[in-house]
């Protein structure tokens, strides 16, 4: 519950993953736009590519192998697609690294993790945090899922902007779809590497239009 709380010191609340740039070119401008926005982001996004980035990081760091987790985390950078989403993971990563340093500090592991270069990606940080917390691959990824929709619905709170109650319908709905996504993305990390895809241009295309919008209120 805390790896999947907004109050997690790594920045999270300041990101809208692309969301804002998909309501000022119109894609997103009330509830149900914004539902639909988020439901695809989650089935073409976290689904298909970091959830199951996720499980395979944690089966890494379990297994105390580091070459599989520099592959992972060489992997999760190089499907960033915008400056600004290679910002994002690099960043959060950091933050959780340290986050883990001062709360792990005889783990040989966070030392590792806060070696890997550039920087730790965002997943390959939430993996080895979960593994301290005892928690097992459906339970890491059911928390990183749900604070992902959390960080979304507020993010679409203030820049739609939405009410409190269409808030919570929406994370209603991105909690009940968040199971059956867990299920898909680790039945892709049972797979192997080639099962997992990085594949979603329209939002790798606004994320770069984002990075040179008039006015912002987020970092992504």
């Amino acid at each position: 519950m805390r790896l999947a709380s907004p109050a997690l010191p790594v920045g999270g609340f300041s990101y809208s993953e692309v969301l804002e740039a998909a309501i000022d070119a119109g894609l997103v401008s009330d509830e149900a736009s914004a539902g639909r926005w988020l439901i695809d982001h989650l089935a073409l996004g976290l689904q298909r590519a970091e959830l199951p980035l996720l499980a395979a990081a944690l089966a890494a760091w379990q297994q105390h192998d580091l070459a599989r987790i520099e592959a992972l985390n060489d992997w999760a950078l190089r499907t960033r697609e915008s400056a600004e989403l290679r910002l994002q993971t690099e960043q959060t990563g950091r933050s959780l690294a340290d986050w883990l340093r001062q709360r792990q500090p005889a783990d040989t592991r966070v030392e590792a993790l806060r070696a890997l270069r550039p920087a730790p990606a965002w997943p390959i940080a939430f993996a080895l945090a979960a593994d301290c917390s005892g928690l097992g691959a459906a339970d890491a990824l059911l928390g990183y899922g749900f604070g992902w929709a959390e960080n979304m619905v507020q993010a679409a709170l203030k820049a739609v902007p939405l009410g409190q109650s269409a808030g919570q319908r929406l994370l209603d709905a991105l909690a009940g779809a968040l199971p059956a996504a867990i299920d898909a993305a680790l039945a892709t990390a049972g797979a192997g590497d080639a099962a997992r895809q990085s594949f979603a241009p329209r939002w790798a295309i606004l994320s770069a239009r984002h990075e040179a919008q008039y006015s912002r209120l987020f970092r992504s």
